[in-house]
């Protein structure tokens, strides 16, 4: 099933756009690389857009360069180009952030002196799209400066679950409910399915963040981030976890069910089947652990087949060990 066509026309229409768009996405991510370009047009370009504008927030939280003070002042920066009230700042921003550099990863830097062309783009994506886009991303800049604003010292420490649930809802939690306002956009198809796919919609980014949380645990203290609070309490989050991710399931199921665009049922699908098989990898072999790149061949094999035959629901809802 294509996707609706009729805010196609807003979305850029340069011959280069698409292609460094993808460029900047595989330079920055490899869970969304694989899935959002199986979304179709013009979803897939309002989804890359909103990925990179929540990287760029993302990478100035997680400077392990700069100071808790200079976070806060970037995130406020940029917060301010979002919102469009200062929306000629985006070269000087850029400049500056090459000039001391939040962190080392070249494709996050890549990015960042990108910002220019990714706000050129998003300034012409269609109107309802794109204040979906500034709106929430403006929400998780706002929960990333109230995370940074509370730690006494330079590293971000979580005191409890609630706290985590908390920061994940403010970095991952929001994002699932962009991507569900976007997908739900001038689709009356899938309106019956609306208020199911809103009520699940942060818990399957909560489900994802918490898996990367645990996967990347020991990594993440080494640059000054314990996401996992102190003490026994890693089997809370891998319940919690399991937990989200059987909604997350449903939320899958229920796009599935509800006869949305095939590509749209494998971009949610795919980093579901990612997650469920890394968690079991991690809380076997530990933090660090992860799947290899047969596996995911394999998974992406299996959920083809299962696209193919309508069977994505079963797919996903199997009962887990």
């Amino acid at each position: 099933m294509s996707d609706d066509s009729s805010r196609s026309a807003a979305a850029p229409t340069s011959e280069v756009t698409p292609e460094r768009l993808h460029e900047l996405l595989t330079l920055t991510s490899r869970t969304f690389a694989l899935n959002i370009p199986l979304l179709e047009e013009p979803t897939r370009c309002e989804v890359t857009t909103a990925y990179l504008l929540f990287r760029v927030a993302d990478t100035l939280e997680d400077s392990t360069e700069w100071p808790r003070a200079r976070k806060l002042a970037e995130l406020e920066r940029f917060g301010a180009l979002v919102r469009g009230t200062a929306p000629d700042r985006a070269a000087s921003l850029a400049a500056d952030w090459a000039r001391t550099p939040p962190c080392r990863h070249a494709g996050y830097l890549e990015l960042l002196a990108e910002l220019p062309f990714v706000m050129q783009v998003t300034a012409g994506l269609a109107p309802a799209p794109q204040r979906l886009i500034r709106t929430h991303t403006l929400r998780t800049v706002e929960g990333m400066s109230s995370f940074l604003s509370r730690q006494a010292g330079g590293d971000l420490r979580l005191r409890d679950v609630a706290e985590l649930r908390e920061y994940c809802y403010a970095v991952a939690g929001i994002v699932g409910e962009m991507l569900t306002e976007l997908f739900l956009l001038e689709r009356p198809l899938l309106e019956p399915a609306a208020a199911t796919l809103r009520r699940l919609a942060p818990i399957f980014g909560e489900a994802l963040q918490l898996v990367n949380i645990l996967k990347d645990a020991a990594d993440d203290s080494h640059e000054g981030r314990y996401f996992l609070p102190p003490g026994p309490i890693a089997r809370d989050v891998f319940a919690m976890a399991r937990d989200d991710l059987d909604q997350a399931a449903r939320y899958v199921a229920c796009l599935a069910r509800a006869a949305a665009p095939r590509g749209m049922v494998a971009f949610t699908a795919l980093p579901l089947l990612l997650a469920q098989a890394t968690i079991e990898r991690v809380e076997t072999r530990g933090a660090g652990s992860k799947i290899t790149r047969i596996e995911v061949q394999q998974l992406v094999e299996r959920l083809d087949e299962a696209l193919a035959r309508g069977t994505v629901a079963q797919l996903v809802e199997r009962p887990r060990h």
